[in-house]
């Protein structure tokens, strides 16, 4: 059986070519990670250079393994949301050492893999009530929208009142972005083929032209080297067994079983990947692809793995199978000796792909039933707070807890299940006790 075969590139209606479109596009959707973990990691005393070798070896691997195994365009990569965790709360917030926050990161993603293996995830997933599913689709593209707004400086911090406001509307990074978005809207309405890669290369095109900031060091290919000291294997797993520190692996697994989740749900839905019964196409291998990923964050000293939102970019501009998660990682893989071109594509390029694929995911409002009132009210419950919170578990959780409390007081107990009730109550209890992320 050759390769294109197995990963059913024709049988999903796709091609090699549109394959490698959208792994192109995903992978200059999320290539800012490898200049964002080492930045934020070697705030809190991670060598850089390391932390780049090892979030390139995390990507490229993890996102071959889950294009591989289990065929869906997915990319996976270190999550900025637990690098933060990670180098703010755990090291420079607990002064936990170096070691000891990998080894926590190492027996989180064994944790993570066994609750994967076992089919607690898949059970998880099954028990998503399709109102919260289609909520979290919608929040996520909304999150995503905010994410790369606030990114360019079009959306800022207000200090006073609400808690955002209008930024610099003349500045050339939210011109071209919004240049962009609109032309990714009309040439996609004309349905040209990668559009959304074309405006991100042309864009950056114009940054390298007119924008200070955006400049050629002269250099494309560099060795992958470590200056400093090297994380590999550098972890203390016996560390991170203390009780000092059991809470922090804790509240890591329980944020990345619900967010990577979520996170799976939106994009497999995004790219038609849902079978007849609401379940995910190869979902119980993309999970387990997904937490082993953060195994090798530990042995590689990097920040946790998980699915990337941005792999929805690839998905919109017709990714449907494994092809394009391993040109994905592919392309990670190159990066180590590319240094140099991870720093030219500036965040005004991409921004406009992030809010154009979070608008598309606001379709998931036409799927909510308005006939089940409590069920969709749930659904936009959890949208809306994962956006005012910038947290996808949070969202989560208050979508839960509002369908399960809705159906007690409307009336409408039989619609519930146990699972639904256990999740809700498990997650309450999360952040109740004070170890939500």
């Amino acid at each position: 059986m050759s390769l294109l075969s197995y990963l059913k590139i024709e049988e999903r209606g796709s091609s090699v070519s549109q394959e490698v479109i959208a792994g192109l596009t995903t992978f200059l959707a999320m290539v800012y990670s490898v200049i964002v973990v080492p930045n934020m990691l070697s705030d809190a005393g991670f060598p850089a250079e390391s932390v780049f070798i090892a979030t390139c070896l995390v990507a490229g691997l993890g996102s071959i393994l889950i294009g591989l195994w289990a065929n869906v365009p997915m990319a996976i990569g270190c999550a900025i949301s637990l690098t933060a965790f990670t180098a703010f709360s755990l090291v420079l917030g607990q002064g936990i050492s170096v070691p000891v926050a990998l080894g926590a990161i190492f027996l989180m993603g064994v944790v993570f893999t066994l609750i994967s293996v076992t089919g607690i995830r898949a059970w998880i997933l099954r028990n998503l009530p399709i109102s919260i599913a289609h909520g979290a689709g919608i929040g996520i593209g909304l999150f995503l929208l905010l994410i790369a707004a606030n990114g360019v400086g079009l959306v800022i911090k207000n200090d006073a009142g609400l808690p955002v406001k209008m930024g610099e509307f003349t500045s050339f990074p939210v011109i071209m972005s919004l240049v962009g978005l609109a032309a990714i809207i009309g040439l996609e309405r004309k349905q040209v083929k990668g559009s959304i890669l074309w405006v991100i290369i042309a864009i950056t095109v114009i940054g390298l032209i007119f924008d200070p900031n955006v400049k050629f060091g002269g250099s494309i290919f560099k060795l992958p080297t470590v200056t400093g000291e090297s994380l590999f294997l550098n972890l203390d797993i016996m560390g991170a067994l203390n009780a000092a520190v059991l809470p922090a692996v804790f509240a890591l697994v329980m944020t990345a079983v619900f967010d990577a989740t979520g996170t799976i749900r939106a994009v497999a839905g995004q790219a038609g990947l849902i079978d007849k019964d609401g379940q995910i196409i190869g979902g119980g291998k993309a999970l387990t692809a997904d937490s082993v990923s953060s195994v090798f964050s530990g042995l590689f000293g990097t920040a946790p793995a998980a699915v990337y939102i941005e792999s929805a970019a690839g998905t919109a501009v017709g990714g449907k199978t494994g092809l394009t998660a391993i040109v994905v990682g592919v392309l990670f893989l190159l990066m180590l000796f590319f240094q140099p071109l991870a720093f030219l594509v500036p965040g005004y390029a991409t921004a406009p792909a992030l809010m154009y694929v979070g608008l598309l995911m606001l379709s998931n409002v036409s799927k909510l039933d308005f006939d089940d009132f409590v069920g969709a009210m749930s659904g936009l419950v959890c949208a809306v707070f994962i956006v005012l919170t910038a947290n996808i578990v949070t969202g989560i959780m208050l979508g839960f807890a509002a369908l399960v409390l809705g159906r007690l007081i409307s009336g409408e107990v039989k619609q519930l299940n146990i699972g639904t009730v256990i999740i809700a109550v498990a997650l309450v209890a999360f952040y109740a006790l004070g170890y939500a992320i």
